[in-house]
């Protein structure tokens, strides 16, 4: 290591240190404000909506009609002399055989949006509201402390 090495690294700890502290702290501060605290639960509610209907809602129904769709060569009236025979043996059957398709399907249905929220938590996790406004409040940290902080190389 060269001494301008040394020197950098000696600067850039305290700097970094500094920093974390000044956003620890200002997490800390906000986290008593009841309005963001309010957003925040709001925000925590959407999020968690959005992931159930988009997950139990769309990729469910999605999947029921674009795979058949698909099977049946994008063809609707293929898809239509296909599915008929199938729902008419499903109301000619007994009630038995009725509840065992409908939770079969119900089964299905919740299998399919399990993996799909699984998915979707890990592909679009959730962003705090306290995250947001400690990213605001440091920048504006960072712009005003700017002149009290070394140059870098």
């Amino acid at each position: 290591m060269t001494d301008e090495t040394k020197k950098t690294k000696a600067i850039d700890a305290p700097e970094v240190a500094a920093w974390w502290a000044e956003r620890r702290q200002y997490l800390e501060r906000i986290r008593k404000v009841p309005e963001i605290r309010q957003k925040f639960w709001r925000e925590v509610g959407v999020y968690l909506l959005r992931r159930l209907l988009w997950s139990y809602g769309f990729f469910p129904v999605f999947i029921a009609f674009w795979l058949p769709f698909v099977l049946a060569s994008f063809n609707p009236v293929v898809l239509a002399t296909d599915m008929i025979p199938v729902l008419q043996s499903f109301i000619d059957s007994n009630p038995e055989e009725q509840a065992t398709t409908i939770s079969t399907v119900m089964i299905a249905w919740f299998s399919i949006g399990t993996f799909f929220l699984v998915f979707d938590f890990v592909l679009t996790p959730f962003r705090s509201p306290y995250q947001y406004e400690a990213d605001v409040y440091m920048k504006s940290w960072e712009q005003l402390n700017h002149d009290q902080l070394p140059d870098k190389m």
